[in-house]
């Protein structure tokens, strides 16, 4: 079984300019960044555009991509949009942080320019792209224009004739939002053109996209607007129940994700029709993808909708395997990771173990009396070769950040494991980078803030949280020769260095 290695880094935070990490230039170059440090894969983050909380994970449609992401020195180069148009625009003052409200302001019009001065509908590809799309495409594009037309209120709180979609409604909608919902569609083209350029790019040069499905739609989603019958929904589309955690040693009143729950009766009756082309879509954008909570499909936590905690919610039994099965025989098999971590009870083991999935072991996990489950488990000394190894996630602390929050108690532990009492504690995520690299792990993944060193400035998520998330970014100095060399080295070391391609 090779041994490979990868960074986590999501693209909204690449050094790109104009205000976000995007497709641009730094995309290509961070690939080949990678490939001389002798890595494997790059993890992302969901692709999706965001909605509440500028969160991936609470997405306007699961097929769409995010028009953030779109490359405006690409579109400067196609000659739709100026140079000094995209120069005089603010995105922000800190280059380090991405500034959403700026960016929604000032980016979105640029693209709506773009548009204005494309022709689209007179390009094959663009119409081809329309044609093959057209089974999401048509109602995300429709569901964004009649949101725009309603100062961007949730769908729920539109007027009943298309909150229901009746057919009538539908149709004056088309009719009246016609540019509108060509640019949604335009801004779809452009995005899934540029990411295929990207992906294709990363792909000569060795490196592996590790995409990531949550498991969840948000409620003010194409999704859930489009496909009422595939939720817990009552006859006025109204949430029975939605989703989240329990309180745990992070949480005394859980999280409150707000998502719908799936009706798992429905979509069996189906041969889950909607999951198989939601699969499909992320096999196709992805090498490898990284299911989100998939311990929700053994078992998912429902909260009585209007709740403002998670506390009063309960456990339910969920569909288990025969999804899983049931996409082996329509999409043949693909590479996927589990996320299985949090509270992890034996039929969440059974259920990772029947798929053949790797799971995932998180270091921090392994020294932290706040985490649920169990310690040991984590412990890089236990992790069986079938698993991705990581010092943490998205939605964890940095290493260092962490080293910082945990008890002193805590701290030794972790000392004790590195037999190493005399390293200084900002100096500790080498070795403990080189803990997991060691371990039996197939794949470990380190996010790009843990090589760094940085502290919880750099910290990506913060669950439950709003208003300072997602907006973590890069600095171009940041990828130094000397990072590059002693990533590629660790790789080197533990057996994990990736085959170098010279191939342009």
């Amino acid at each position: 079984m090779k041994r490979t290695t990868g960074i986590l880094l999501s693209v909204s935070s690449l050094p790109s300019k104009y205000g976000i990490g995007c497709f641009s230039k730094s995309a290509y170059h961070f690939v080949d960044w990678l490939r001389d440090a002798g890595q494997t894969y790059w993890q992302i983050l969901p692709l999706c555009p965001t909605s509440y909380g500028d969160s991936p994970y609470q997405s306007f449609s699961t097929f769409a991509g995010n028009p953030y992401f779109i490359s405006l020195e690409k579109l400067i180069q196609e000659g739709v949009l100026l140079e000094a148009e995209c120069s005089s625009v603010d995105f922000g003052e800190d280059p380090g942080r991405v500034d959403y409200t700026k960016l929604y302001h000032h980016r979105l019009p640029l693209l709506h320019k773009a548009y204005e001065r494309s022709d689209i509908n007179r390009q094959a590809d663009y119409r081809a792209f329309e044609e093959t799309n057209r089974w999401w495409l048509s109602d995300y594009a429709l569901f964004m224009a009649v949101k725009d037309s309603l100062d961007g209120k949730p769908w729920t709180e539109w007027p009943e004739d298309i909150r229901l979609r009746r057919q009538e409604a539908l149709d004056r909608c088309r009719r009246e939002l016609y540019f509108d919902i060509e640019f949604h569609q335009y801004l779809q083209f452009k995005f899934f053109q540029q990411w295929k350029a990207l992906k294709s790019y990363a792909n000569r040069q060795g490196i592996q996209i590790i995409g990531d499905i949550p498991i969840y739609v948000a409620m003010d989603s194409a999704d859930t607007w489009a496909n009422p019958d595939l939720f817990q929904l009552n006859r006025e589309n109204r949430p029975v129940a939605v989703a989240g955690c329990p309180p745990d040693g992070f949480s005394a009143a859980g999280q409150l994700w707000g998502n719908p729950l799936y009706r798992w009766e429905y979509h069996q009756k189906t041969c889950y029709a909607w999951w198989m082309s939601r699969l499909r879509c992320c096999f196709e954008m992805y090498d490898v993808t990284r299911i989100d909570h998939f311990r929700g499909f053994d078992e998912y936590y429902a909260i009585p909708y209007g709740e403002s905690t998670a506390v009063h919610g309960h456990w339910e039994k969920g569909v288990g395997i025969d999804l899983f099965r049931q996409a082996e025989r329509t999409l043949g098999w693909h590479e996927v990771i589990a996320e299985d971590l949090g509270y992890v009870t034996d039929s969440v083991r059974q259920l990772v173990q029947d798929s053949g999935f790797p799971g995932m072991k998180v270091l921090e996990f392994a020294f932290d009396a706040r985490d649920t489950g169990s310690a040991s488990d984590y412990l890089p000394h236990n992790y069986p070769e079938n698993c991705v190894a990581y010092t943490g996630t998205h939605d964890n602390e940095t290493l260092t950040g962490w080293l910082d929050s945990i008890t002193p108690k805590e701290r030794q532990a972790v000392r004790d494991y590195l037999c190493d009492a005399f390293t200084p504690q900002e100096k500790l995520c080498s070795p403990l980078i080189a803990l997991i690299m060691r371990s039996r792990a197939k794949t470990c993944i380190i996010p790009m803030q843990d090589y760094l060193g940085l502290d919880n400035r750099a910290r990506i998520n913060t669950p439950s949280t709003v208003g300072t998330n997602w907006q973590w970014r890069l600095k171009k100095s940041d990828l130094t020769p000397q990072l590059q060399q002693h990533i590629r080295q660790t790789a080197m070391r533990y057996g994990r260095e990736a085959n170098k391609t010279t191939e342009d």
